[in-house]
């Protein structure tokens, strides 16, 4: 595959995984509200394990201000990396949360696409990301 193919392949796939994320934020912090999301998806069903509910509240809340800005800088293509793995993270723990309340969660559906996405940018080499804030900034203090 030649650089501008992977840098179109680059634009597209992170225009895909940030378009979800960060929609998945504008929902939760401005429709549903960031401590509703904490409350109906971490304290409520979570409550009953080990886990602190003061992690549950902390978390919950959290969260949707992440996928939200992470969301957008992945799609513009700033801090990429650093957006990536937030987002990894937050992959992870709502990964163990399924799991926690269900041993055999089938992930496959909503987590693993996403995972993908995120491991395919990640992996890719930065300078072929030709369609992103990251690279103009790059190739402008390479000048300097």
């Amino acid at each position: 595959m030649n650089n501008t193919n992977r840098s179109w392949a680059l634009l597209f796939a992170r225009a895909v995984l940030g378009l979800i994320f960060f929609m998945a934020g504008i929902y939760k912090v401005f429709q549903m509200g960031a401590l509703e999301h904490a409350r109906k998806f971490f304290v409520e069903p979570y409550s009953e394990t080990f886990l602190p509910i003061s992690a549950l509240w902390a978390v919950g809340t959290i969260i949707p201000f992440i996928e939200l800005v992470a969301g957008a800088f992945i799609i513009i293509g700033f801090q990429t990396r650093n957006a990536l793995v937030l987002l990894g993270f937050v992959l992870v723990l709502v990964t163990f949360g399924h799991l926690l309340k269900e041993p055999l969660y089938e992930f496959h559906t909503h987590m693993i696409p996403r995972l993908t996405l995120l491991l395919f940018i990640l992996i890719m080499p930065r300078e072929d990301d030709r369609f992103s804030v990251d690279y103009f900034l790059m190739r402008r203090y390479k000048k300097l």
